[in-house]
């Protein structure tokens, strides 16, 4: 079982290193690059103003975060929920240098930092899928006919649920989840290959009508094309030598 957390994250600017700091984080759960319903979401008082630039993105002022937990009251739940999953982030580099910035902040019961290296970065998979092109989350939605009407200012969980959609596509699209989503249920093929190792081709195991079959239908079946005049087409469906 492959499991992924699609993150994103709103801040008071745009330098961690400087002083800005997270006021936002909201996360979505995919299995095997499917979306479960279970989601993640804080607002974070960050104890320092809101930027002017920052406000205009995503309209959380300071009176709005001033009555939130501050990130060390938060920060075992949001570890809880993303556990050993795989992160997806959009532009990673930015929301793990501000996460990992918070954990440092907690010393001497700081978690470790996250490897950006572990990160799947949607940004790096779209400008190798995509060369040339805008890149960012709202040109992504454009171009595979994802909506986010809804996106009119930014918002860490809404933007995670659209990065999911994102990143399915630059997977390959829905067919690759449904084909996922079979392995998950318990299909592997003859190899032995599973979701657990999505980069290697997915080869669905044959299952034909017949297997499903009870004998009282196949009775009843056969008894009918019996009134067919021997059609070839119907035996073979039932599995049955045709004489031929």
């Amino acid at each position: 079982m492959l499991r992924e957390i699609v993150l994103d994250t709103e801040t008071t600017g745009t330098d961690a290193k400087g002083g800005d700091r997270l006021i936002e984080i909201g996360c979505v759960e995919l299995i095997n690059h499917i979306r479960t319903g279970k989601t993640f979401h804080r607002f974070v008082n960050p104890q320092r103003p809101v930027s002017e630039g920052a406000f205009a993105v995503h309209g959380l002022s300071d009176a709005f975060l001033a009555d939130k937990p501050v990130f060390a009251d938060i920060v075992d739940a949001l570890l809880e929920f993303c556990g050993d999953a795989r992160l997806v982030i959009h532009n990673a580099a930015f929301d793990v240098g501000f996460l990992n910035m918070e954990f440092a902040r907690l010393k001497p019961s700081a978690p470790p930092p996250i490897v950006l290296e572990d990160v799947v970065d949607t940004l790096a998979l779209a400008r190798r899928r995509h060369p040339g092109a805008a890149n960012n989350l709202d040109a992504l939605c454009s171009r595979y006919g994802i909506d986010n009407t809804k996106r009119t200012k930014h918002g860490a969980l809404l933007d995670a649920e659209i990065l999911a959609e994102v990143y399915i596509e630059l997977l390959g699209g829905k067919q690759t989840s449904l084909g996922l989503a079979a392995v998950a249920a318990g299909a592997a093929d003859s190899d032995g290959r599973t979701a657990d190792r999505p980069d290697e081709p997915i080869v669905l195991p044959v299952r034909t009508m017949r297997n499903r079959l009870t004998e009282s239908e196949r009775e009843r079946h056969a008894a009918f094309i019996g009134t067919l005049g021997g059609s070839v087409i119907w035996r073979e469906y039932l599995g049955e030598d045709s004489g031929a």
